[in-house]
């Protein structure tokens, strides 16, 4: 008799350490970091030049809370002619794991001598000043979230960021990029078509005194699609780059998160 109660104690025993166990085991699994997925897009606002090539290294993320410091997230060693990343198209420069949590800032890392910009035929280098040290540094605060996609959005805004200087030792161009971030998430569209097409116009967004996002019509079917605007109210200002049209502006365009705003056709009179 007594044998048999010590074999059912240790039965008893025996299943407290496994259910122990598994308790353990399972909260051990479920304090394990989520994981969401970055994606990085690069896109353009478009300037009169024929090429500009930026060279971008590589891409790195800054957690709020980490101690690391930067992480790098992808090494693209590419470039890229941002002129053609208008009217929707963009480049994606990065798509990666990371763990759920707070990302306050992202920098591009970029060559100092591989870029370059092409006017009227001529190539010409494009000097960083200290992009290969410190990076293109932007503010993001991205939320990365388990199981979610985070489309981060960087608008390079070619015309403001390429600067004309004839000092010594670099004389020609210097790249200063000017580049804003954006949430797809959070963002909608503006589109619609501006005849005539030889018009060659250009196509802007404004809020208030700011230009927030620009693109050229397409000089096949005039087509054009402003991106990554947040939600509000814009003006769209349409101004032909060729001789004997006349630029027009069509005011208070609304923005909703996830939509694009049709505007039918714009037609460009003759001056």
């Amino acid at each position: 008799m007594k044998k048999k109660i010590k074999s059912g104690i240790k039965d008893v025993v025996a299943g407290i350490i496994a259910l122990t166990f598994v308790f353990i085991t399972g909260c051990s699994l479920d304090s394990s970091p989520g994981m969401g997925t970055l994606e990085v897009r690069l896109h353009d606002a478009p300037v009169n030049f024929e090429e500009v090539n930026i060279f971008v290294e590589r891409v790195e993320v800054n957690r709020m809370d980490s101690e690391d410091g930067w992480q790098v997230v992808s090494e693209p060693n590419q470039s890229y002619n941002i002129l053609e990343l208008t009217n929707g198209n963009f480049e994606v420069l990065a798509d990666v794991e990371l763990e759920e949590g707070l990302y306050s800032q992202i920098r591009l890392i970029l060559s100092r001598d591989k870029n370059s910009v092409v006017i009227d035929g001529k190539k010409s280098g494009l000097f960083v000043p200290s992009g290969a040290q410190t990076g293109v540094k932007l503010n993001v605060d991205a939320e990365i979230r388990d199981g979610i996609r985070y489309v981060l959005m960087l608008d390079f805004d070619a015309k403001r960021s390429i600067v004309r200087t004839g000092n010594a030792p670099f004389p020609g161009f210097l790249l200063k990029p000017v580049i804003r971030a954006s949430n797809e998430a959070i963002t909608g569209n503006i589109g619609g078509v501006v005849t005539p097409f030889d018009a060659n116009a250009v196509v802007y967004a404004i809020a208030g005194d700011d230009t927030l996002s620009t693109t050229f019509a397409d000089t096949l079917n005039g087509e054009f699609l402003l991106v990554g605007l947040e939600e509000g109210i814009y003006d769209v200002s349409v101004e032909p780059r060729e001789e004997g049209y006349a630029a027009t502006r069509i005011d208070g365009v609304e923005v909703e998160v996830g939509v694009t705003t049709g505007l039918g056709t714009i037609n460009l009179d003759e001056e």
